[in-house]
This record gives C-alpha cells, sequence and structure tokens, in this order.
C-alpha cells in the first residue's frame, strides 16, 4: 500500500458483530473473537508494502525507524524480511498454506461459526485456541488495544513500515449502536496519536456511524436527484460536492423516492457530527483519515458525507479525511474526476484511497436481480487498467501539490509502475 503526499510517503470481509481481523497482503479473513470488538491493523507488507519510506525527523521519544531504500525491490527477500524471525516466516507459510486450501477454510468457518452444545464447548475452545494460534495470530494485530498497539511500533522501530488502524465495526442497527462504534473508532485514533509520528492512519466505516436504512434512503434520493434535476432533498443537501454520474448504476433507484423524514434527516445529521468529531480528533492528531467504500446501494451517501467532511477538514496540501474509490465499478474514473474538480473549485485538497473492490459478489446478485447491468467492468483486465489511469491521474494531481493518494494494491504490476512514476522518488 502506498500513501503519497507530495514531497512525502507515508505508509476490505465478513460482517460480524464480534469480529478482530486484519488486512493483509495476500488475502482477507474475519475471525469471531470471544473478547470485544478490537483493532484490525492493515499492515504494509510483502506485495502489499510497495513503500516504506521513513519520516526524516521522527518526533524525540521515538526512536528513528530503519531507513529503506526510496526503492523496494521486491524481489530481495534477504532484505525485505530481514527483521522477521526465521520461525516467524515459517508459521506465515504454514498458516498461508493452509489458508489456500478453499475446503479446509470452509471447514474452520463453519465450526467457528456454528453454535456448540454444552457438551462440545471443550471442541468449540479448541478451535479457537487453534485459530488464535494460527490465523489469528497471522492477520490480527491483537485482541486488543494494547495489543494493536505494540504491533504498529514493532513494524514501525524494526522495519520502518506504517500500519492503518481499523476499528472492526460495521453495519450498525440503530442510533445507540452508532454511538458505541463511535467511542471505538475515538479510541482507535487515541491510540494512534500515541504512536510515532506518521507511524499509522485510522479507517472507519459509515456502516458503523449510521443505520443502513439510513444510507440507502439518502443514496435513493442522492440517486433520483442526478436523474432528475427538478429533484431537490434541499432539507439535508448542505453541498453540490459531485457524488454521481451518468455512468454511475442509477438503475438502483427506478422510482422517485419518499423525500426522507423530519426524523431520518436528524439521523442524517447526528452520523454527520459522528464523523465529524472524528475528523476533527484526526486532525487535532495530524493522522490520516481512511473512509472506506462499501456496496452501491449505500456508495453516494457514504461519499456525500465523505466530501462534507473533506470540505469541513481538508484544508492546505495535507488533506486529514480521504475518500474510497472502487475502481472496479465503471463509473469510478469519471466520479473520481468529478471529485478532483469539485475540489479544486471548493479551494480544498483531495485525498483519495484507491482499491480494486471488494464486493463483486453482492454487487453482481443486486444487477441480476433487477436484471439491469452490471456496474462493474466487464474482466479484470479492465479493471487493472482503470486503476493505473485513476493511480496515474492522482499521481499526477499529487506533485501539483493539489491532492494525496493511497494506492491499495496486492498487484504488483500495477504498484511497481506508480511507484516508478513518482516524481519525488
Amino acid at each position: 500500500m502506498l500513501n503519497i503526499r507530495r514531497n512525502r510517503m507515508i505508509g476490505e470481509k465478513l460482517p460480524s458483530d464480534r469480529i478482530s481481523h486484519v488486512n493483509t497482503n495476500r488475502t482477507r479473513r474475519c475471525i469471531p473473537s470471544t473478547q470485544p470488538p478490537t483493532m484490525r491493523s492493515a499492515t504494509k507488507i510483502t506485495a502489499r508494502s510497495l513503500s516504506s519510506v521513513a519520516a526524516k525527523l521522527p518526533a524525540a521519544g521515538f526512536p528513528p525507524p530503519p531507513q529503506p531504500p526510496s526503492y523496494i525491490d521486491l524481489s530481495d527477500t534477504r532484505r525485505l524480511f530481514a527483521s522477521v524471525p526465521t520461525s516467524a516466516l515459517l508459521r506465515s507459510l504454514a498458516t498461508l498454506s493452509a489458508m489456500a486450501s478453499g475446503p479446509l477454510v470452509d471447514l474452520a468457518a463453519a465450526a467457528l461459526r456454528s453454535s456448540v452444545p454444552k457438551e462440545r464447548r471443550l471442541l468449540r475452545a479448541a478451535v479457537l485456541t487453534a485459530a488464535r494460534a494460527t490465523v489469528h495470530r497471522h492477520f490480527c494485530a491483537g485482541e486488543q488495544v494494547e495489543d494493536a498497539a505494540r504491533t504498529v511500533r514493532a513494524m514501525w522501530t524494526d522495519a520502518g513500515l506504517r500500519s492503518i488502524l481499523d476499528y472492526g465495526m460495521e453495519d450498525a442497527d440503530d442510533a445507540a449502536a452508532c454511538d458505541r462504534n463511535l467511542a471505538g473508532f475515538l479510541r482507535a485514533v487515541d491510540m494512534a496519536s500515541s504512536l510515532p509520528p506518521t507511524s499509522t492512519s485510522v479507517c472507519v466505516k459509515m456502516t458503523a456511524l449510521a443505520p443502513i436504512s439510513l444510507l440507502e434512503r439518502a443514496s435513493d434520493a442522492l440517486r433520483w436527484e442526478q436523474q432528475n434535476p427538478s429533484f431537490r432533498p434541499v432539507a439535508w443537501r448542505s453541498h453540490s460536492f459531485p457524488v454521481l454520474c451518468a455512468s454511475s448504476p442509477l438503475h438502483l433507484t427506478p422510482t422517485e423516492p419518499n423525500p426522507l423524514t423530519e426524523t431520518e434527516e436528524n439521523d442524517l445529521q447526528l452520523a454527520a457530527r459522528r464523523l465529524s468529531a472524528i475528523c476533527q480528533r484526526c486532525e487535532q492528531a495530524d493522522i490520516p483519515l481512511l473512509i472506506d467504500a462499501e456496496y452501491s446501494s449505500v456508495q453516494p451517501a457514504i461519499d456525500y458525507l465523505t466530501y462534507w467532511a473533506a470540505l469541513k477538514f481538508n484544508h492546505g496540501d495535507r488533506p486529514t479525511v480521504y475518500g474510497t474509490i472502487q475502481t472496479y465499478l465503471r463509473d469510478s474514473r469519471e466520479r473520481m474526476m468529478n471529485a478532483a474538480e469539485g475540489a479544486a473549485a471548493a479551494g480544498v485538497s483531495l485525498g483519495v484511497k484507491l482499491v480494486r473492490g471488494a464486493y463483486l459478489s453482492r454487487e453482481t446478485r443486486l444487477a441480476a436481480a433487477m436484471a439491469a447491468p452490471s456496474p462493474l467492468h466487464g474482466s479484470i483486465q479492465e479493471t487493472h487498467r482503470c486503476f493505473n489511469d485513476c493511480a496515474s491521474f492522482m499521481i499526477e494531481r499529487v506533485s501539483r501539490g493539489a491532492a494525496a493518494v493511497v494506492v491499495a494494491t496486492h498487484n504488483l504490476q500495477s504498484g511497481i509502475p506508480q511507484i516508478k512514476s513518482l516524481p519525488f522518488v
């Protein structure tokens, strides 16, 4: 993962209400935990670590990280894994080899999710112990905040690698759940602020800060407004930053939706305030905040709230708020370019995290159910081209001091060219 700002380089899923998980370089798995929801640390290692250029002037009290070269040769495994004990590498190899077996993964997931009778609690305990010692240990920063903090410090101190901290919660059902999630996200920011400067950023999901039903309703209004400009949800639309475009999947809203009720409008304002509280804390601590993208039925509302926060907090050439563009969507490049124009017109810096996308099956099923064209590109090659084009576009804007971008990719063929194209490497 490559995070690019001018003259500096810094530094997706099974729903559950009790999850601790980690995004790493090869795969994504969620491990149910018997502990309260904890932190997810998206680590930048091997193929995902396209750059780990360290800060030149670490703050007093923190040891300086190793100084890697400005361009990392990913074929130089000796150098890449110099700080990792051989025993840890062997354990990782064994875990990843096991995870490559689909039947084994399906069996383990079924065992972890199953309701075990009382007389078989020892069996479930054994399964959980095995999961913690293997998959959880490999993919997760820890079960508690302190565990995640130690992992981040070690990666930064030993190898100059940066992390993304993610409080593992999403899909809130009501305001009370949203408020609990807000408290968890704020704890993540506070923990990140105690770590070496520039060693970490924080990621949030809007589906944890606003009920999904509300995001769906707001997204319907935005889609209908895109199709029918005379439809103006003026009661709650506080900015005109571009969210959708002509190529967006507008078929998801085939008929005019009912306006948001007064209660829904108030709930949307509460969601914006929750996001604002996190942004303010991140701004004070100089920590980038990455807002995840999700599925198309709720993404317009997520983008609306993301750009609302960007207009409020992204001043100067160091944005606090980063939205996410999923480049497997046909409309992604047009929406990103519109956002760049909107940011320039508003005089704010645009922060973007580029990913390929995480909801392929869901998007395909929904389009098929509605007998509508898929919103996704027709092939992986088209997605690769779109990702590379978007990355090149954003890096060019970074070179002009008008933006910042996180190039989040597992794909070396797209990642390496982006590093080589940097004007300051």
